[in-house]
C-alpha cells in the first residue's frame, strides 16, 4: 500500500493505515488480515467495496492468550470471510500484565493507536475481562475516535465519552453495561449513526454475536478525522478533537441496487483480452424497473487521482441522497488503471449516451457531474467542453491548474474554450472545499493569484456571462474575498461541529455559481455538502433539443 505525493495538487487516496507487523507493541499477539491483497490505483476485485476506511479491529480477550489460543478467539468469531470481504485487519491485544490495568493499557492503547496512524475505521472488541477494561475504560477516554465497540460478558463503566460511540452490549448482565453508552449518546439526538443495541442472550455463540453485531452496528458506520488535516497524512490520539462519524455504504437498507459493468473495448493484441472500461451503477430499486421514460436525473461521479473506483460512492454521500431524491448514479473508472480502459472526456459522455439506450427511463436533460480532487477538476473541464451534455456540474477539492499536467484538465484551454461561449452557454457551477486542504490549497490573502478554485470560477463566469472578478478582497468577505449573495453558516453534527460557510453568485435573478466552504477541513469528501450539492443542481435543466439551460427557481 502506498502514500504519496502525485504532484501534491492530484492527490486524493484512502487506505486502512495498518500497524507493520515489525512495530507491533509486544501485548499484540496474533494480526489476522484480509488474503486479498489492495491493488493501488483499482479494485482488487470489481465486487464488494473499495479500501476505503476498510474496517481495524482491535481484540481485548478474556485475559492472556497464547497464539493458539488467539488463533481459536478468531476462529470462534469467524472473522476472516469479513476481514476478506471489507479489506479488514484484526489484532489480538492481550493485557500488558497479568491482568488488564487501567493505566497501563489504556497508555498500550494508544500506542497502538498511534502506530496505525489514527485508524479511520476503528471498531473495539472486548470480551470477559477485555470487554470490562473497553467499558470502563477505552470507552470513557477513547469514544470519539471509535467507530463501533462490541462488549460481550463484562462488567459496566461509570461513563463514556461525551461523543459517544456506536456499540453492540451483549451477554450476562447487557442491559446493566449499556446505560452510560445510551446516557452518552442521548445529547445526539441529531446523529442516528449513534445507538446502542443490548442483547442479553447469554448462550449465544461469539459467532452469533459477532455477525449480529457487524450487521446492526459495526457495519453501519465509519469514524475518521479531516479536521485541521487530511485523514490520510495520520493522525495521533486526540490530536485533532473527535473523530466524524459517516455512514458505511449499505446499499441494501438504503433500496439501492448496484450493478457492476465492466464493458470490453476494441480488440485484444497478440492473443491478450480486449482492453474493458468499468463502470458502477446505483439504481433506487422501484426506479429500475418501474419508472416512466425520461423521469429520473442522472448523477455521475469521478473518483480522485488513482482512488479505487467505488471511492465517491462510498464517501461523498451523493448514494444516501440518491436513496432519498430518488435518482440514478453512476461512478466511472474514468482515469484507467492497469486492469481497466481510461475513459477521458469522450469515453464519460460516451458511456452516458450508452446508458440513454440501455435505460429509457433516464432523463437526458438532467445529467449533472461532481467529483473528488482531480476527478472534480474533470468534472469542471466537463461543464465547459461538453456544455451540451449537462445540466449543472461541480467538484469538492478542486479547481483548475494554471500549468499543463499530462493527464488533467488545465486553465488556459478551457479558458479559451470558455472565452469562445461566452454569453452564448450558461452552465451552473458548484465549487466545494476545505479552508485547511494543503494538498489542493484554498485562497488565502498570500496565494490566491492564480489559484486552482478562483481559476475555476473565473472560467466559469466567463462562460456564463458574468462579471470576472479577477481581484480578490479578504475585507469584503474573510472566507470568500468577494461579494455573494444568500451567504449561510452552517454548523453540522460532525466532529466538534463542523461548520460550512456558503454563498452564490448570481446573473440577474439566476444563482449560477455557488460556493461551499468546510471550515478548517482537510482534502477530501464532506458527506453533508453532498445535501448542498443536489438542492443546488436539482433546480437546472437542459432542453434536449436546444441545448439551452432552464432554471426552475
Amino acid at each position: 500500500m502506498k502514500r504519496f505525493l502525485c504532484m501534491a495538487f492530484v492527490l486524493t487516496m484512502s487506505v486502512g493505515a495498518f500497524a507493520q507487523p515489525g512495530r507491533m507493541p509486544q501485548q499484540v499477539i496474533l494480526t489476522a488480515r484480509a488474503t486479498s491483497t489492495i491493488q493501488y490505483g483499482g479494485p482488487t476485485r470489481a465486487e464488494g467495496r473499495s479500501y476505503n476506511f476498510t474496517p481495524v479491529f482491535f481484540i481485548y480477550p478474556d485475559g492472556k492468550l497464547d497464539e493458539a489460543g488467539a488463533e481459536a478467539l478468531l476462529q470462534e468469531l469467524d472473522i476472516q470471510p469479513l476481514l476478506d470481504s471489507e479489506y479488514g485487519n484484526a489484532m489480538v491485544i492481550n493485557p500488558v500484565g497479568d491482568k488488564y490495568a487501567a493505566d497501563a493499557d489504556f497508555e498500550a492503547f494508544v500506542n497502538l493507536f498511534n502506530a496505525s496512524r489514527g485508524p479511520g475505521n476503528l471498531k473495539v472488541v472486548g470480551i470477559g475481562q477485555g470487554a470490562t477494561f473497553v467499558n470502563q475504560v477505552i470507552a470513557q477516554k477513547a469514544g470519539g475516535q471509535i467507530a463501533g465497540i462490541l462488549s460481550v460478558g463484562g462488567k459496566p463503566g461509570k461513563a463514556v465519552d461525551a461523543a459517544g460511540v456506536p456499540a453492540y452490549i451483549a451477554g450476562k448482565g447487557a442491559a446493566k453495561v449499556a446505560k452510560p453508552y445510551q446516557a452518552a449518546i442521548a445529547a445526539h439526538a441529531d446523529e442516528p449513526l449513534l445507538k446502542v443495541v443490548v442483547n442479553p442472550a447469554e448462550k449465544a455463540s461469539l459467532k452469533e454475536v459477532f455477525a449480529e453485531a457487524w450487521k446492526e452496528v459495526l457495519g453501519r458506520n465509519y469514524r475518521y478525522n479531516n479536521y485541521n488535516h487530511t485523514h490520510y497524512e495520520g493522525a495521533q490520539f486526540g490530536q485533532y478533537g473527535s473523530y466524524e462519524l459517516e455512514p458505511y455504504l449499505d446499499c441494501e437498507s438504503l433500496g439501492i441496487k448496484r450493478i457492476i459493468v465492466e464493458q470490453p473495448v476494441g480488440r485484444g493484441q497478440r492473443g491478450q483480452d480486449a482492453p474493458k472500461q468499468l463502470w458502477y451503477e446505483y439504481w433506487p430499486e422501484e426506479l429500475l424497473e418501474n419508472a416512466p421514460a425520461r423521469s429520473v436525473p442522472v448523477m455521475v461521479l469521478l473518483h480522485g487521482n488513482q482512488n479505487d473506483p467505488r471511492t465517491q460512492a462510498e464517501t461523498s454521500g451523493f448514494i444516501q441522497v440518491a436513496a432519498e431524491d430518488r435518482f440514478f448514479v453512476v461512478e466511472m473508472e474514468w482515469q484507467g488503471t492497469p486492469n481497466y480502459q481510461a475513459m477521458g472526456h469522450d469515453g464519460i459522455e460516451s458511456v452516458l449516451y450508452q446508458l440513454f439506450a440501455k435505460y429509457p427511463q433516464l432523463d437526458p436533460s438532467r445529467v449533472y457531474a461532481e467529483g473528488l480532487s482531480a476527478g472534480s477538476m474533470t468534472a469542471t473541464a466537463l461543464g465547459i467542453k461538453k456544455s451540451h451534455l449537462f445540466a449543472a456540474v461541480g467538484g469538492h477539492s478542486g479547481g483548475l491548474l494554471v500549468s499543463p499536467v499530462p493527464g488533467f484538465p488545465s486553465f488556459g484551454p478551457l479558458w479559451d474554450e470558455a472565452v469562445q461561449k461566452r454569453g452564448a452557454v450558461e452552465m451552473p457551477y458548484c465549487s466545494v472545499f476545505g479552508t485547511k486542504d494543503n494538498v489542493v490549497p484554498y485562497i488565502r490573502p498570500d496565494n490566491w493569484r492564480n489559484n486552482g478554485y478562483l481559476n475555476a470560477w473565473n472560467a466559469y463566469e466567463q462562460m456564463n456571462g458574468m462579471e470576472v472578478v479577477r481581484e480578490l478582497d479578504f475585507s469584503i468577505d474573510p472566507v470568500f474575498a468577494q461579494h455573494l449573495r444568500d451567504r449561510e453558516t452552517i454548523v453540522t453534527n460532525k466532529g466538534d461541529g463542523i461548520t460550512i460557510e456558503t454563498g452564490v453568485l448570481y446573473k440577474g435573478d439566476i444563482p449560477l455559481i455557488r460556493m461551499v466552504a468546510v471550515m478548517d477541513y482537510g482534502h477530501w469528501n464532506f458527506q453533508p455538502t453532498a445535501r448542498i450539492m443536489w438542492d443546488f443542481f436539482s433546480h437546472y435543466r437542459r432542453d434536449p433539443e436546444t441545448k439551452k439551460l432552464i432554471y426552475i427557481p
